[in-house]
């Protein structure tokens, strides 16, 4: 730590009368770890939360002059803060600036200094620290404007992605010195764009961002990878994502996968996406689609080649579907077409 912190409050207290210096301490867990409420210290002292507030403020009163004595302990909060946009979390800021041993201590000289702002947490940011106004202006602007985007586009963006988004539509300047580093901050705060599991970016409504079971998270992986996959592969893959506390089963992951619409059976295990352009059903079913779909009937190797499109299985095996006499018949060329059904 580049100042000791836990000396610094002792000294802004040492002066405090014994009850105040003990309301505050207590208040902050300049002590003990944890931090006491107005209620528990008002029943310890007989007197009402309005009052342990009163007292709390006027010990901040007399701190306040002191704190001039270590304004560049005050200056490195301010900067770090500033280096992160203007804007930073309030767990996150304590832990970086006094891990966890020292959070109370961060907390207490942030609280005693007017150069901080505390914001507490609302339906749309959780508690953060600004040094200013305009810095919290600024993050809302930005995090609004990236809410519109996403609602827009409708798909999860990496933290690049967002930031090139606000490069091209203005937002992001040399002049004002916004970084990749402030809109982290800027995105940390906010409660209404969160990061998926993958580590992409998009609103707390979606599947692919905020997972609530294994086939949103099997959802996750396809779209990371960008291929079919067995579903023991997925099932690694899942174990491996952040934010997932247990092992994924194979079994249950194809269990899962069989159920969901999402996902289609495209070889012995393996699963594709739908929306890749997958049709559902079996090698039977494609090869119907095929010749359907054909104007004319077709060669062997023109179906296996249209099917292998869809499924991913031996050419044999396509081969083996086209003998179903009930569906297909082979004209005097070779070529094959779905056959009618003689009408009574």
């Amino acid at each position: 730590m580049p100042y000791n912190y836990k000396q610094i409050c002792l000294d802004l207290v040492k002066d405090l009368s014994p009850r105040t210096r003990d309301i505050v301490s207590r208040r902050f867990g300049l002590k003990k770890e944890n931090l006491e409420t107005l209620q528990t210290i008002g029943n310890s002292y007989n007197i009402t939360r309005e009052r342990v507030r009163q007292i709390e403020s006027d010990g901040f009163r007399k701190i306040k002059p002191i704190l001039a004595n270590y304004e560049n302990a005050l200056n490195h909060f301010q900067n770090h803060i500033k280096d992160w946009g203007g804007v930073k979390k309030e767990d996150r800021l304590l832990s970086d600036l006094g891990g966890e041993k020292l959070k109370n201590q961060v907390f207490f000289l942030l609280s005693a200094s007017d150069m901080f702002e505390r914001c507490l947490e609302c339906n749309d940011y959780h508690t953060l620290w600004s040094i200013e106004e305009s810095s919290l202006a600024s993050a809302e602007k930005i995090i609004n404007s990236l809410l519109d985007k996403l609602k827009k586009i409708k798909s999860p963006l990496s933290k690049q992605e967002l930031f090139d988004i606000l490069q091209k539509e203005g937002a992001v300047s040399e002049t004002n010195n916004f970084t990749i580093k402030a809109l982290s901050s800027f995105l940390d705060v906010s409660k209404n764009i969160w990061q998926s599991p993958n580590g992409f970016w998009g609103l707390p409504d979606w599947p692919e961002i905020n997972p609530r079971g294994i086939r949103d998270k099997a959802y996750i992986v396809f779209k990371d990878q960008k291929k079919p996959l067995h579903f023991r592969d997925v099932a690694d893959f899942i174990t491996e994502l952040k934010q997932n506390n247990n092992k994924a089963l194979p079994q249950t992951v194809h269990n899962e996968l069989i159920r969901d619409t999402r996902f289609i059976l495209v070889g012995r295990g393996i699963y594709a996406l739908k929306e890749w352009g997958y049709e559902p059903g079996v090698v039977k079913d494609i090869v119907s689609k095929v010749l359907k779909q054909s104007k004319k009937p077709l060669t062997r190797k023109e179906i296996v080649n249209q099917v292998l499109i869809q499924r991913l299985v031996r050419p044999s095996t396509v081969l083996a579907n086209l003998q179903d006499r009930d569906l297909f018949i082979r004209d005097l060329d070779g070529r094959y077409k779905i056959k009618t059904k003689n009408k009574i």
